[in-house]
């Protein structure tokens, strides 16, 4: 353990053009789960930030936070953990459930990020041979991100740090950068990831802003990756949420104006998409026409709705396909970035390729930008969004209450099926889809004051709509989840 804990500070301190952080590989099991609080954007008014709360499964543009496993009938998950520290730092946290007992693991925690950033947020995946791969971001260039691999197969019991490298003009290069990052993997090929990197000097009206430049990446073993491959490169740059539908790769993504007024990043709109089939050689759009990346200029032949022109804002939360593979986007528009009803309404829509052309159709409204759901395909006829579209205790904070919205006629119209959380002193935020989801773990987010700093717990929720709170106390090494509802 001393040899692991030591390497792992020389590593952080010595990464070459990241500044000195104090992150640790800690392989250490916490007694209970603990979800990070966070806000930014600090206000003068009742809604004090411009957004904030139990944000350990956020952001949108983090895939996946769980993923289930067939070999070992687990759902394995991570989240950003708060330490019990009187400023909590960022704990990178996984555990599983285990579908044949109905237990979760107390959590292992992997690294101290030394921030409460939770732009910071992990991700994880499953190689071929059952390896779990801890993926820790980072928000931007001042601190470092870094990659752990489990010791064994289906095992959470300790992580190794992993030097990875990438090529860079040709050489290579520590990979130790990464933000906003999807993970997917294909077996034979390995990984692919979609991520940002941070561009400066190259915008018209902002040459000392960076450039949210948006790309892929890809390896065979987690360990040696290849150059990054950028995706759009238009004025202030992207966000960009994804999904994988087979050998099918697919990304949605905004774009944030680079303005003589200084729009800047509180400003995204329009929306597009691109896919690849052959893990990234060539992209084409859902018509099938190729597609020549970067994409550089606002007009391309990926752009699915132009949103600029009616001046709404653009915010993606969620990705999936049919089973023919064509795909559905959900995301919610409103009139900018500030919270509170003056710049609403908050409206979700979903825009589904039919075959033709895309349909695009509202779901319903909400009251904050950051209210986040994922959407289910579950067959032909039945479409199901599980999200915050309720107002919450918080009311215009981010999140709000659990809803689930089920559509019949493939997106056209919706109907309120249910309410998952009633009585809640906070707000519950970001539901995420697991990669291969199973029915017993269909939906996982974390809760939080929307106006100040309060602890957050962890949920999760079958198919069937119960829904289960993490114990945030574990005196064994395994618990039966609380059921809350109804």
């Amino acid at each position: 353990m001393k040899k692991h804990f030591f390497a792992s500070l020389i590593s952080a301190f010595s990464l070459s053009g990241i500044g000195i952080t104090n992150a640790q590989t800690l392989n250490q099991t916490d007694d209970g789960f603990r979800g990070i609080w966070y806000y930014i954007g600090k206000l003068n008014n009742e809604y004090v930030h411009k957004y904030s709360g139990g944000l350990g499964t956020y952001p949108s543009n983090h895939n996946p936070f769980a993923v289930y496993s067939p070999t070992a009938k687990k759902t394995f998950f991570c989240f950003g953990g708060a330490s019990k520290d009187a400023k909590p730092s960022l704990l990178h946290e996984i555990s599983y459930f285990d579908h044949a007992t109905g237990e979760v693991a107390r959590p292992t925690i992997v690294l101290d990020k030394a921030t409460d950033d939770a732009h910071d947020n992990p991700v994880l995946n499953i190689d071929a041979q059952g390896y779990i791969w801890v993926f820790s971001t980072s928000h931007g260039v001042e601190r470092p991100s870094y990659l752990h691999r489990s010791r064994s197969p289906y095992s959470i019991e300790a992580f190794d740090k992993i030097d990875a490298t990438y090529l860079k003009d040709g050489k290579e290069v520590p990979f130790n950068n990464f933000s906003y990052l999807q993970s997917y993997y294909q077996k034979g090929k390995g990984f692919f990831h979609l991520m940002t990197h941070y561009e400066r000097g190259v915008l018209k009206y902002g040459a000392k802003k960076p450039r949210r430049t948006i790309g892929y990446i890809t390896s065979k073993d987690g360990i040696h990756w290849s150059a990054i491959q950028d995706i759009g490169v238009i004025e202030e740059g992207h966000y960009q949420t994804s999904a994988q539908w087979k050998n099918k790769i697919g990304t949605s993504f905004n774009m944030h104006p680079d303005t003589e007024k200084g729009a800047g990043l509180d400003y995204r709109t329009n929306l597009y998409y691109v896919e690849t089939t052959d893990f990234g050689k060539t992209w084409h759009n859902a018509q099938g026409e190729k597609i020549n990346l970067p994409l550089s200029t606002p007009q391309n032949g990926g752009l699915v709705k132009e949103y600029r022109s009616q001046n709404l804002n653009v915010y993606i939360n969620d990705v999936s396909y049919t089973a023919k593979g064509n795909p559905i986007i959900l995301y919610v528009t409103s009139k900018g970035p500030d919270p509170g009803p003056e710049q609403g309404p908050h409206t979700w829509h979903v825009a589904y390729w039919n075959g033709k052309a895309w349909d695009i159709s509202s779901v319903t409204t909400s009251d904050h930008n950051y209210d986040m759901g994922s959407l289910y395909i579950e067959n032909q006829n039945t479409w199901k969004i599980i999200g915050p579209t309720e107002a919450g205790p918080q009311p215009y904070g981010t999140g709000g209450n659990i809803a689930v919205w089920v559509s019949k006629n493939q997106g056209k119209s919706w109907e309120k099926e249910r309410i998952l959380t009633l009585n809640s002193a906070y707000n519950h935020s970001y539901v995420r889809r697991p990669q291969a989801v199973h029915p017993d773990f269909y939906a996982f987010w974390a809760d939080g004051h929307a106006r100040q700093a309060s602890e957050s717990s962890l949920y999760f929720a079958n198919q069937k709509g119960d829904v289960f709170r993490l114990p945030r106390q574990m005196s064994e090494n395994k618990a039966k989840p609380q059921k809350i509802n109804p």
